[in-house]
Order: C-alpha cells, then sequence, then structure tokens
C-alpha cells in the first residue's frame, strides 16, 4: 500500500466513525446578508465593502451556544471559516489588519470557537480560502473570480502572487500554531490556472503535516480537471489530501479509486440555498430531509457536512434552529445507526436504505408498506430485531404466501399481522436487525 494511503486511513479513522458535521460559514458578508460571494457577484470595490468591517460588531455571538447546539444534533466536528474569500479573518493574525479584533467587536472569533467546540466533545476544523479578494497581491483583473475581474482601471496592476503565497503560508502557520489542536484543514478552492503547485501546495501540506501530524486536509488544493497523483489514484501526491469533498450532492455509489476501494469522503450541504447569511433565502431544507441525506451519505460509506450561516449579530437564523433541533430529536434515538457505520453487505432495499456495523444491520424504512416489510435474502439469518429508538422488540413473521418468497424475511411493525402503517416515525423509522 502507498504510504501516504497508509497514513490517510490511521488519519481519518475517527472521521469515518464520526460521519456527522457542522459546517460554519460567518463573516462581514452577513451584514449585506446576500451570501457569501457578495462582493464577486455584484463587483463591489473594496473601498465600498470597507464600511461592514467598521461596523462588524456580533453582540450576540455565543460560541458556546452554536456548540451546544452542534452536539445536541448529533453532530462530531465542525468547520469554521476561519478566512472566506473576502479575505477578512476571523483569528488575530499577525499578517493584516483586516481581522476580527480590528473591527468594533475587537475578539478572536477562532479561539472562542475552538475552546468552545472542544469544551463539549467536538472536534474542530478551520476552513481556509486560498483566494482573497482583499490582498492586493492576488490577482485581480483578468482572474476567474475577483470582484475587479473585468475592471478596466486594473488592468495591468502589478501583483506580487510570490508575496500572496508567502502571506497564505504564514497565515496557516499562524491557524496551525496558536490555537491548539486541530482536527481539520478545508481548504477552499482551485481552479483552472490557479491550482496544485500554483499554491505551493507540497510545500504548505508538508508544512501543516509537521505543526499537526493528525491533522486531516480535503483535497481542493488540487484541481478538478487534474488525474495523475489525485486521491482517486492508488499513488495520490502529497496534497492530495485525505478526503474528497463533493459539494451540494450526494455522489450516486459514493467515491471510490481506481480499483473500486472506498474512499474517505463528505457531501458538504447547505440547510437553505446559500452558505454564508442571506436575508431572503428561506428556502430550508426539513429535518427529514436533512435525515435521510446524512443516512444516504453513511450508506455509501461517507459523511455529512451540514452548513450554517450566522446573521450579522451572530445568530443562527431561526428557520436552522428548527431544522437542528428536529434532527437532535431524531439523532437521540437513532445515532447508533450513524455512528461508526457505512455500507451494508446487502443492496439498497425499496423501501428505503441499509446501514451496518459488524453484525447490526440498519433498517431505515422510509416508505409505508401495504402489507409486510420485506427483508431480501435475509431469511435464516437474523438472530433478533428491535425497534432502534426504544429498543421494543419486532418479530418476524410468515404469512399466507410467504413459501413464495423463500429467500425473504418479513416483519410487521405492529402486532396486528395486518398493519405496518402508518410508520413509527416517518421522518425514518429504524429497524436494529443482529445477524446471526
Amino acid at each position: 500500500m502507498d504510504p501516504n494511503i497508509e497514513e490517510r486511513t490511521r488519519r481519518t479513522k475517527w472521521f469515518l466513525e464520526s460521519r456527522f458535521g457542522m459546517f460554519i460559514h460567518w463573516g462581514l458578508y452577513a451584514i449585506p446578508a446576500r451570501g457569501e460571494w457578495v462582493r464577486s457577484r455584484e463587483r463591489i470595490p473594496v473601498e465600498a465593502y470597507q464600511p461592514f468591517f467598521d461596523e462588524f460588531n456580533p453582540r450576540d455571538f455565543d460560541a458556546r451556544a452554536w456548540a451546544k447546539m452542534a452536539k445536541a444534533a448529533g453532530m462530531k466536528y465542525a468547520v469554521l471559516t476561519a478566512k472566506h474569500h473576502d479575505g477578512f479573518c476571523l483569528f488575530d493574525s499577525a499578517l493584516t489588519d483586516y481581522k476580527s479584533t480590528n473591527t468594533p467587536f475587537g475578539r478572536d472569533i477562532v479561539k472562542e470557537y475552538t475552546e468552545a467546540f472542544r469544551a463539549e466533545g467536538l472536534k474542530v476544523g478551520l476552513y481556509y480560502s486560498l483566494l482573497d479578494w482583499h490582498h492586493p497581491d492576488y490577482p485581480h483583473y483578468g482572474d476567474r473570480h475577483h470582484p475587479m475581474r473585468d475592471n478596466e482601471a486594473f488592468k495591468g496592476m502589478e501583483h506580487h502572487f510570490e508575496r500572496y503565497l508567502d502571506y497564505l503560508h504564514g497565515q496557516v502557520r499562524e491557524l496551525l500554531t496558536n490555537y491548539g489542536k486541530i482536527d481539520i484543514m478545508w481548504f477552499d478552492f482551485s481552479y483552472p490556472g490557479m491550482e496544485c503547485e500554483t499554491w505551493r501546495a507540497t510545500e504548505l501540506v508538508t508544512m501543516a503535516r509537521e505543526l499537526q501530524p493528525d491533522l486531516i486536509i480535503d483535497n481542493r488544493l488540487e484541481g478538478s480537471g487534474e488525474k495523475s497523483g489525485t486521491i482517486m489514484t492508488q499513488h495520490p501526491s502529497v496534497y492530495a489530501g485525505d478526503f474528497a469533498c463533493p459539494e451540494q450532492m450526494i455522489p450516486p455509489r459514493g467515491l471510490t479509486d481506481d480499483l473500486g476501494n472506498s474512499i474517505p469522503w463528505e457531501a458538504c450541504i447547505t440547510l437553505n440555498d446559500m452558505w454564508g447569511y442571506d436575508a431572503h433565502d428561506h428556502h430550508y431544507k426539513s429535518d427529514r430531509m436533512v435525515i435521510r441525506n446524512l443516512v444516504e451519505c453513511v450508506s455509501k460509506n461517507g459523511n455529512l457536512l451540514v452548513n450554517v450561516g450566522p446573521d450579522a449579530k451572530g445568530r443562527f437564523p431561526k428557520e436552522a434552529v428548527r431544522v437542528l433541533e428536529g434532527v437532535a430529536d431524531w439523532m437521540k434515538d437513532n445515532s447508533e445507526s450513524i455512528y461508526g457505520c457505512g455500507c451494508a453487505e446487502f443492496g439498497k432495499p425499496e423501501w428505503g436504505r441499509y446501514t451496518q456495523k459488524g453484525n447490526k444491520l440498519y433498517a431505515h424504512v422510509y416508505e409505508e408498506c401495504m402489507g409486510a416489510v420485506c427483508l431480501p435474502g435475509l431469511a435464516g439469518k437474523i438472530d433478533h430485531m428491535r425497534l432502534l429508538y426504544d429498543g421494543s422488540e419486532i418479530r418476524p413473521t410468515e404469512y399466507w404466501n410467504v413459501k413464495e418468497y423463500p429467500n425473504d424475511a418479513f416483519f410487521f411493525f405492529s402486532n396486528n399481522r395486518t398493519l405496518s402503517f402508518p410508520l413509527p416515525d416517518e421522518r425514518d423509522t429504524v429497524v436494529e436487525i443482529t445477524l446471526k
């Protein structure tokens, strides 16, 4: 086995057991409240964006409340945007004045976040944008995403990109030196012409691993067009990362390398439509949808990273809180079917999904059945079954035409042999099946 893969397997053990995390996108863009890409989309010059820095003062920010909510929802880790594309830093960097400690708020948000989430027993991750629309040495005119990309006034402007790279590497060093043990470094993102060694990626990852040997890193230092040396191959490069991170979608068959072996991955998905706070975006997913997305990821050997975008006052939106409370209610009774689980040895059933951990097979039943719930291919393989949320016995059943399906097992949710609806929990009713 390639040493990079061997080390990746060691580092990601906790990650693959945790399965569920919280993403937090927060920064100056919470004030205009039109999403984290507002500067780029609206071509806002740095001078017009400055008032948001001058008034940033989220007095309701409470990292402990955030951490308690994440823990209650069953999340095992979190990732906070230490710096997004606009270049504003939520930490007390010695390399810039463009940071939260220089705003009216005056506090080191990364410090408070890491301490609060660790206190709740959660692993802590930091997001760091490779892009920077505030730094003078990041390319402006002609770049794919910079707010001034098509502003003629910036045509021919001189940039010292190596100086920017020194800044980037220096800030990553600060984050991995000044805030204790960091569990995840989430870099974002590469694009054509700005990928791989453009970021001095090998040097960056080597430094990160020297500072924090157990750190896991996403795969966005490499470009989407790269093939050789990616995380999907048998010989990944140093900067290929420890896990893949598909965005706003769940891969149809999970993610595997070129030999079909499962690789670590997490789907990062917003609760509404935007990553950063948008005051007009009320298109929230239901708790049922989040629960089923989580189960789908686990059933494909993946994780789910769900995003919340706090508002300008530092609060989670009320709609997001309601969704998380619903997820918390389900996870309180059903988390055993998530943590440490993965793809089952049996195919996807018609009525929902399976997850599995050792000899425990978890049937996630989504659809009401007219008759008994069918467990294809499980005849003679079941030791016993329990409804996971209360531990009550579920007995295998036989009825008049069962002999036509000799390989399948069946059960009802009710002692009345004609009833398997309505479901005990319409979001996802979980049956724990102990296999022989």
